[in-house]
């Protein structure tokens, strides 16, 4: 078994204070977004992908994959939008076994009404507080990390990553 590489002072810092902005950021946003809307983030996040998805609706892979859901947490929000109207889930013509989820209209005027408001607390919480040369480092910085994730296994059997 190889070693531990254990984080440095540095390292260690940027690790937690990452955490730390992300986690707040995002409760942060999804309180707001709750109180000035009623829609959770978790809405927000389904109700976005579908309205610009084609026609509407995606299959439950396709969003799963974008909003990068487990199957059975997809499965339980959908539902909970469906019992308020926002989402449908329709049979597929062509796949007995398919189905495709909808944007209804009143979820259609949900995230017209949230998105405004929505992205101005992103901008007023995150984009104002950097400069274009961090915007620009962020990006490359996540498309990093990003191809490195992609490198790794999705099961839990394999630790190695690149």
């Amino acid at each position: 078994m190889a070693e531990t590489r254990w984080l440095n002072e540095q390292e260690s810092k940027a690790w937690r204070q990452f955490l730390f902005m992300s986690s707040r950021l995002r409760r942060q946003l999804g309180t707001e977004l709750q109180r000035a809307t009623g829609l959770s983030a978790a809405d927000y996040e389904v109700l976005v992908n579908l309205s610009e998805a084609p026609d509407g609706r995606l299959r439950p892979s396709e969003l799963g994959n974008a909003i990068d859901w487990e199957k059975s947490r997809l499965s339980h929000q959908v539902s909970r939008m469906e019992q308020r109207g926002l989402v449908k889930r329709s049979a597929c013509k062509t796949d007995a076994r398919g189905a495709f989820l909808a944007i209804t209209p009143a979820g259609r005027r949900a995230i017209e009404k949230a998105a405004p408001a929505h992205v101005e607390q992103a901008r007023r919480m995150f984009f104002d507080a950097l400069t274009p040369a961090q915007l620009d480092s962020l990006a490359e910085i996540s498309a990093a990390v990003l191809d490195r994730l992609s490198e790794c296994p999705s099961d839990d059997t394999d630790t190695g990553c690149g």
